[in-house]
């Protein structure tokens, strides 16, 4: 989808920078780009919370270690 802006004669370029983003933001072209540069592939519930599982183990294994005065 391309967005073209006409300048007129007597027009600034901050006018047509302004009036772009507005038609991007009316259109809705920004939402889907950010919504599919956020895509996950969809995983399972089990798959997740071994992740989440790793994470926490990860986060609390460093959080001793910063206490300690290792890292």
């Amino acid at each position: 989808m391309v967005q073209v802006i006409r300048k007129d004669e007597r027009e600034s370029n901050e006018n047509i920078i302004r009036r772009f983003n507005r038609k991007i933001l009316q259109n809705g072209v920004l939402i889907t780009a950010k919504t599919l540069m956020r895509f996950e592939k969809p995983i399972s519930k089990p798959e997740r919370r071994v992740k989440a599982i790793i994470r926490k183990a990860r986060k609390a294994d460093k959080l001793d270690k910063t206490r300690l005065g290792l890292r």
